[in-house]
């Protein structure tokens, strides 16, 4: 029992960083007044970035479960966000920019994928 309220409390505070993380980006990019979600783009990216980069240097080191869940589980799950991700996507669509939506689309998938490998290998190299 102790353990999973450990295990709960870091889930809880990775999630609050991750959640307040993604607030002021999110508002910084808002200030832009782009049409396109550009900060749900850069959020979801990074977060791809961070969760391969974290998980390839953690696991040789011995991080702690209690840090893992910290970080994947309470700040990347805090911090990423599929459902904005989706929403902006169909708002774009609905409002007549398809090639937008589309290139909200495909371009989140390759540049997440790409960030995810660009997290393994930064991580290999420290």
């Amino acid at each position: 029992m102790k353990e999973l309220i450990i295990r709960s409390l870091a889930v809880g505070a990775g999630g609050f960083v991750g959640s307040i993380s993604r607030f002021l980006i999110a508002n910084l990019f808002g200030q832009l007044n782009f049409r396109f979600p550009l900060g749900t783009m850069f959020i979801n990216v990074t977060g791809s970035f961070i969760l391969g980069w974290f998980f390839t240097f953690a696991e040789p080191r011995g991080v702690s479960d209690a840090m893992r869940l910290a970080i994947s589980v309470g700040f990347v799950g805090g911090y990423t966000t599929f459902s904005t991700y989706m929403f902006e996507s169909n708002r774009l669509a609905e409002d007549g920019a398809g090639l937008q939506a589309m290139v909200n689309l495909l371009g989140s998938l390759i540049l997440g994928i790409a960030a995810v490998r660009l997290g393994i290998l930064v991580a290999r190299w420290s």
